[in-house]
């Protein structure tokens, strides 16, 4: 595994160790060990996946304290455009946002500590998104912010608003939310 830092201090990019055979492939997504060296939370609590449909946007999903959480993020069929916003307002990159191509074939996951809304565009026909966290889903702080509302370029990709929840479409805007909380 190689851990890879981003310009957002605590999102990482990580190139997963592949074992490819006559067979197939075999991919490690995880590794106690190498994430303890980098200093990553990993302690993981809960694990989901989520199947979507080409040019679905799903985000910018995030819990707020005390269940915020640690995130890994990886792909094991087709491809998306995963985006991590930092929401924390105290950090010099507030705002900023780290955007990277995942799929079953680049086999690499992102990692994000607390304090990022996440998301993404399913770029082929069908994705498999899984995701650990390290705090178990709490319905009351479960939060987002609206996809366009942090100046990310999503400009290139075709996103099908009627595909966007109808949770995801009542999200407040970044700079909104931040005055409320």
């Amino acid at each position: 595994m190689i851990v890879k830092s981003t310009p957002l201090d605590g999102v990482f990019e990580i190139e997963n160790k592949v074992f490819e055979d006559c067979r197939g492939k075999f991919v490690k997504t995880f590794h106690e060990d190498v994430f303890k060296s980098h200093g990553l939370e990993c302690d993981f609590k809960e694990s989901f996946y989520s199947v979507s449909k080409k040019n679905v946007l799903r985000g910018m999903h995030f819990q707020l304290p005390p269940h915020d959480h640690a995130k890994l993020v990886y792909v094991t069929d087709g491809e998306i455009l995963d985006v991590a916003v930092d929401i924390r307002k105290k950090s010099p990159t507030f705002g900023e946002c780290f955007a990277t191509k995942l799929s079953s074939d680049n086999a690499k996951s992102l990692y994000m500590s607390k304090g990022f809304a996440h998301g993404f565009l399913t770029l082929s026909n069908f994705a498999t998104v899984t995701y650990l966290t390290t705090t178990v889903h709490a319905p009351e702080h479960d939060f987002g912010i609206r996809w366009d509302s942090f100046g990310f370029d999503w400009h290139g990709y075709h996103i099908d608003t009627s595909l966007v929840s109808e949770r995801d479409k009542s999200f407040k805007s970044l700079e909104l939310f931040c005055e409320a909380i």
